[in-house]
This record gives structure tokens, C-alpha cells and sequence, in this order.
């Protein structure tokens, strides 16, 4: 089969697309035949530590959508030949290994392409605004940049648990088709001087959860704009920035609490363990088409250079997806 590896270095990531061998589930996985695979920033950055030590190859993708072509011993709960999404290792490939217990059924109305756009984003979405953000209904959810995957997923999980979404982005075309998803208002933010704005915006009561998926850059002014008893999820640090200020006596005075969503310390159960909530409580809003992933752009397997050229350009809203069906 086709895979495509990845090693990281001193100059950023080379990409290498490999003929290997067709994997067999181990007990409690599935085998999947991959019709897509959606791209994640955080892979591609050296920083997030998800590829272990500098120089080491490692097949890429985190998360897909396909059929299921071959059970484990003791899987029950899918059949094969079953449309499934989950999160996984290798996703950029005809076919991978899901656990059973990451393994989610693919709701009706979603294509390929946008079931793919679900397991990894949408799950650390719900960790960050329900699961450890208790993000309440008329709640201030401030959102850098909000053109993102996890932007825009946070977005639109946001406007449907009925908080009041502020999104920042360096582009005001962004923003602009944004409005559609329910984003209230769209800042143009170049730089980290937002906060005045959002608390203007929000009657001076400040953002109750902020979702940080740019990084250093903007850390401060985020602590700035926070409500009291604000909560703020650090996702991810396109900017490169790994170090920022941290105002103590507004992080004392205002009671906040400032958590990580990072996977990659987790064991396979801690990581697991919020699956079947998600299922329960966001899949039926796909279901209904009270939600649906905003896919960018589809290319082709072979593209996946270009593609990933693209996503590190910031020229995407929402997902990029691979498309391994041919």
C-alpha cells in the first residue's frame, strides 16, 4: 500500500511517500481502508514533540475516515464494511489502524472528506470548551485564530453549546466567511492589541474561555481580555513562540485557570476515555446537520506537499483533506 513518512530535522520536514506492506489489526483494533485524511498543523510543527527525537521517520496523519476492512480479536461493536472516522497513527495511507475504542460510526449525512475533518480536531475542541472549559450558554468565547481547523471547530461547537463566539484572524476575507458559522464578531488583529476591543465588545466583562491556537504571540493580551473566572486553553503555537508573560496578580485577582489539551502524554486510555461522551453529545448535532465540518480544500493523495505548503501558509479556513479513495 501507499503511506507517506515524515522526518523532522534541523530544516523542517521532509516528506517521503513509501510502498509498505498492508497492516494487520492487533486485538481491539480495526483495519481501515482510508478514503480520506485530514491535515493538522501541529504534526508538521517540531515543537508539539509528536514525532520523538530529531531525524527519526515515522508514518504521518492523525486522524481518517474509511471502510472496515478487518477486525481484531475481541472487536464487537463494528462490522466490516462499516463507514468509520477515528483519531489514529498513519492516517495518510490506503489503509490504517483505528482502536476500536477511538473508532467512531460516521453519521449519515457526512461525506468522506468531512468525516475525516472530525476525529482529531473536534474531539480536542471538545476537551477544550466542554470537558475542561465548561464553556455555559450566553458564555464570551474569544478564539485566535479562528480560521483555523481547530478555529473553526471551536467556532461552531461553540455557537451550537449557545456561547457568543469573538474569532481573530489577520484576515478580514476570513472573518468576513466566517460570519456564516455564527462567529459574532471578527477582529482584525495583526498584533497582539485586541483586548480593548474585546472588552469593549463584551460590556467590559471580558472573554469567559479563550481558545489560544496561535501561541506566545498573543498569550498576554489573551490574560488581558479574560472575564473573571475566565478559562484559557493553550492548543497549539503556529507563531513559534513557546514562552510568554504571565500577569500574576490578574491570574491571582481574577481567578483564572489556564489548561493545555496536548494528547501526547496520555496513555491510550486517558486519550480513549472521552470518546463515547463525544458520541453521546456532538455526533447526533452531525446527524441532524445541526453541524458540519467546513472543508477547504480536497486534494489528491500525491498532493499532500502542496498541501501541507498551504496549510503552513495560513491560506486555508477550516480543512485541508487528503483524499486517498483513488
Amino acid at each position: 500500500m501507499q503511506s507517506w513518512w515524515m522526518q523532522l530535522g534541523a530544516q523542517g520536514a521532509q516528506l517521503e511517500q513509501r510502498d509498505v506492506a498492508v497492516p494487520q489489526p492487533a486485538p481491539g483494533q480495526l483495519l481501515v481502508r482510508v478514503h480520506a485524511a485530514s491535515l493538522n498543523r501541529g504534526e508538521f510543527v517540531a515543537g508539539h514533540g509528536l514525532h520523538g527525537a530529531p531525524g527519526n521517520w515515522k508514518a504521518v496523519g492523525g486522524e481518517c475516515a474509511g471502510e472496515v476492512a478487518a477486525l481484531g480479536s475481541g472487536v464487537d461493536a463494528f462490522l466490516v464494511g462499516q463507514r468509520v472516522m477515528g483519531r489514529c497513527s498513519g492516517a495518510f495511507a490506503e489503509y490504517a489502524l483505528l482502536d476500536a475504542a477511538e473508532a467512531m460510526p460516521v453519521p449519515t449525512p457526512l461525506s468522506w472528506h468531512e468525516a475525516a475533518s472530525i476525529p482529531l480536531t473536534w474531539l480536542v475542541t471538545f476537551d477544550m470548551l466542554v470537558l475542561q472549559g465548561d464553556l455555559k450558554t450566553g458564555e464570551w468565547l474569544l478564539v485566535n485564530g479562528v480560521s483555523s481547523g481547530v478555529g473553526v471547530a471551536a467556532l461552531q461547537m461553540g455557537q451550537a453549546l449557545g456561547g457568543r463566539v469573538i474569532g481573530t484572524s489577520t484576515s478580514q476575507a476570513k472573518l468576513d466567511r466566517l460570519q456564516a458559522l455564527g462567529l459574532e464578531h471578527g477582529l482584525l488583529a495583526r498584533a497582539a492589541d485586541f483586548a480593548p476591543r474585546v472588552l469593549e465588545l463584551t460590556g467590559q466583562h471580558g472573554a469567559d474561555l479563550v481558545v489560544n491556537a496561535v501561541g506566545g504571540s498573543v498569550f498576554a493580551e489573551d490574560v488581558r481580555c479574560m472575564a473573571f473566572e475566565g478559562r484559557l486553553a493553550m492548543v497549539g503555537y503556529v507563531d513559534g513562540l513557546l514562552h510568554a508573560d504571565l500577569d500574576l496578580e490578574a491570574l491571582h485577582a481574577k481567578r483564572l485557570k489556564l489548561f493545555g489539551v496536548s494528547n501526547k502524554l496520555r496513555t491510550k486510555a486517558q486519550k480513549a476515555a472521552a470518546v463515547p461522551r463525544f458520541v453521546a453529545e456532538i455526533l447526533p448535532r452531525f446527524a441532524s446537520g445541526a453541524l458540519r465540518p467546513l472543508v477547504d480544500e480536497v486534494v489528491p493523495f500525491a498532493g499532500l506537499p502542496q498541501a501541507k505548503a498551504r496549510m503552513e501558509a495560513g491560506e486555508h479556513v477550516g480543512k485541508i483533506v487528503l483524499d486517498v479513495s483513488a
